[in-house]
């Protein structure tokens, strides 16, 4: 995969690229990430990227034409997916950052200010994803989101290829409990299903745990779920206890 920021802090994504994961998907050549300015592609002395809005009000607006040129030069393809980092997006889900894992070129451009030249939206963006309710200085962190997220569930990216796709919303529910040594701390066990080493009973018990879970604190994934009469009974039990 090749992922192309746009971006006028280039500064804030490069470190996040070069540590933990993210350096080792690149190092295995599974990732092509490169970080781009978008004043590169300005044409006055100023190298201005922005502008006052038509029609008056606060802020100021990112250009277009430095925009459409960094797009340009990135060679978009049918295939690639251009994406804008904006509060006004569709929510960023596990589905859509796995169905984005599958495209071989992506393109983030990072806003800043008071947002973007509404003509770049029109006519080069192919999705507008928001990481959540709320408003940032710019897209640069939401795109580190996005990338890391994206880059955690490629070929070669974690040593377990199952332990990307077993986290919480890469199924239904969330993620179940975890442990490891001791078996006692501070007076905290270790659930003894998981030193019995029965591993139908262990998997019986991190799925109902998982459900629980989603139960408690996230009801509203459940409420989109057609249950089995297996999970209805599970949450009953649990209500009783």
């Amino acid at each position: 995969m090749k992922m192309d920021v746009l971006t006028l802090f280039p500064e804030i994504i490069t470190p996040a690229l070069q540590t933990g994961i993210l350096k080792r998907i690149q190092e295995s050549g599974e990732l092509v990430a490169n970080i781009y300015n978008i004043r590169d592609w300005t044409t006055d002395r100023h190298k201005t990227v922005d502008d006052y809005p038509y029609g008056g009000g606060a802020g100021m607006i990112l250009k277009p034409e430095p925009i459409f040129s960094a797009v340009s030069a990135m060679e978009p393809t049918e295939d690639t997916d251009i994406i804008y980092l904006t509060p006004q997006g569709i929510p960023l889900t596990q589905p859509i950052v796995e169905e984005l894992s599958l495209k071989p070129h992506l393109i983030f451009i990072c806003g800043r200010y008071k947002g973007i030249d509404e003509r770049v939206r029109e006519k080069i963006v192919t999705k507008e994803i928001s990481i959540g309710d709320f408003v940032l200085s710019g897209g640069e962190i939401a795109a580190l989101v996005l990338i890391d997220a994206i880059g955690r569930v490629l070929p070669g990216a974690l040593g377990d290829f199952e332990s990307a796709h077993e986290d919480s919303f890469s199924k239904d529910f969330l993620d179940h409990p975890h442990y490891t040594r001791p078996v006692e701390f501070e007076g905290m066990k270790v659930p003894e299903v998981l030193l019995s080493g029965h591993h139908e009973n262990i998997k019986k018990w991190r799925f109902s745990q998982s459900l629980k879970r989603t139960a408690e604190r996230r009801p509203d994934i459940l409420e989109n779920l057609e249950l089995t009469d297996e999970e209805v009974d599970i949450l009953k039990d649990f209500d009783k206890n």
